[in-house]
């Protein structure tokens, strides 16, 4: 269950927060925003009733299971964060430390630092490394150049490479689909309209998670039941809606910037997932009516209770430019008692009879309760745990909600000329390089 809590945002005073009238003031336009974004044909709310999918993926990792003992993704951005998200939030923190698993080590490169690909390498056995190139378009150059390398690896030892790689890719065009096709290469399909950042309830995310063992059907089960919520014309069950809504009026008072802070160490991953959706898709030069806005919000990670030591002197005392939202998780795993050796010493004895859990939800609610006494606005999403079901349902909140936030903002939140552009300039000057 997913739970999201406003009650803050009435208690900061009206410059800075929302009243309830201001809340519900919004709600006839639901129905007309969804048309909308029915309109623009985005794919990341349907394609996750592709069951042939679902069955394709099983099929794969039952022919492959036992063979390898390391899975390699090369991806970057959209390739990348949603499975470096499903890993880290739903396996245990230090599991490719962990022997006898039975399940093989995930490794993500979502970077072309040689360091991060040399050392990589050397922990590898090519002949039990299986590798998952992913890039919608089949030209990003990172990722690209990740697929030459450790191909060229497998070619020097007389390893037949395409025994030992899969593209997750456009379903038509692109380089890595005319390499499949040339080379035998198994191919997953990236449907053609999901962008890279909505991506990860495709194979994009599915693919590894499965590899790794964890249950894809219930991830796409949270996601399917948030989805109906998206698709709800009433203020009261559309989370996603009510999300932008805040974020939205929120911007109009001065609140640009939006600061995730999950207080549950396995979902600090969603947060930078999460800020590479929000930045990239409403971050723009231009409105759908091709004016020149320069609009957007912008995001900041942070994770409870380690960024109460780094980040929250400014987040009460600085610039009251930001929206703060908190993740509380209901049941953080097994009660872990704090035993104080010293329960008669007056300078700790608040921690006699407690808990880490008890802690850091004391922590959370301290600093949630500081925020709105110093009038910064801030909501908390309530989860009963982590597992695949609410990371499922959490991702498609977020989707849907930046939906919206493109319909309230009068922009395209499905494309990314800006980062385009650079992706130009940087093969315009490789090629000059080459020649």
């Amino acid at each position: 269950m997913i739970k999201l809590h406003t009650d803050n945002l009435g208690k900061v005073d009206s410059m800075h927060g929302l009243s309830a009238g201001e809340l519900e003031g919004n709600a006839s336009l639901i129905e007309t925003y969804l048309k909308n974004i029915e309109n623009k044909d985005q794919g990341f709310y349907t394609s996750i009733n592709d069951e042939a999918l679902l069955d394709k993926i099983d099929s794969f990792a039952a022919n492959i299971e036992g063979k390898y003992t390391d899975i390699v993704v090369l991806g970057i951005g959209g390739s990348a964060l949603g499975t470096i998200c499903i890993n880290e939030s739903l396996t245990h923190l230090y599991q490719n430390m962990l022997s006898k698993t039975g399940k093989p080590r995930l490794h993500i490169l979502d970077n072309i630092d040689p360091v991060l690909i040399k050392e990589t390498r050397d922990i590898l056995d090519l002949e039990k490394t299986f590798f998952i190139v992913v890039t919608k378009s089949g030209a990003t150059p990172e990722t690209l150049s990740q697929y030459f390398y450790f191909r060229d690896e497998y070619t020097k030892v007389n390893i037949p490479y395409n025994e030992h790689f899969v593209f997750v890719t456009d379903p038509k065009v692109g380089f890595l689909r005319t390499t499949s096709l040339n080379e035998s290469i198994l191919t997953f399909e990236i449907p053609e309209n999901v962008g890279g950042r909505f991506s990860a309830l495709t194979a994009v995310g599915l693919l590894p998670a499965k590899l790794i063992g964890l249950d894809i059907r219930a991830m796409i089960k949270g996601a399917q039941e948030m989805r109906d919520k998206f698709l709800k014309n009433s203020l009261d069950k559309n989370l996603p809606f009510q999300i932008a809504n805040i974020q939205y009026l929120l911007s109009k008072k001065g609140k640009t910037i939006n600061v995730m802070t999950p207080y549950a160490q396995k979902l600090v991953k969603f947060a930078e997932w999460y800020r590479q959706l929000l930045a990239e898709s409403t971050g723009k030069k231009h409105n759908n009516d091709m004016e020149v806005i320069h609009t957007g919000l912008t995001p900041i990670t942070a994770l409870g209770v380690t960024d109460q030591h780094s980040q929250s002197q400014l987040y009460n005392e600085g610039p009251n430019d930001k929206l703060h939202i908190f993740i509380k998780v209901n049941n953080l795993g097994p009660e872990i008692p704090i035993v104080n050796p010293q329960p008669e010493a007056e300078i700790v004895n608040y921690l006699n009879n407690t808990s880490f859990n008890h802690l850091i939800d004391t922590e959370m609610q301290g600093t949630t309760e500081a925020l709105t006494q110093n009038s910064r606005p801030n909501i908390t999403i309530e989860i009963d745990e982590i597992n695949e079901e609410t990371l499922g349902g959490l991702f498609m909140l977020f989707e849907g909600a930046t939906a919206f936030l493109g319909e309230f903002m009068n922009i395209n939140a499905f494309d990314q000329p800006g980062v385009e552009l650079s992706k130009l300039i940087t093969k315009k000057l490789l090629t000059n390089h080459a020649n």
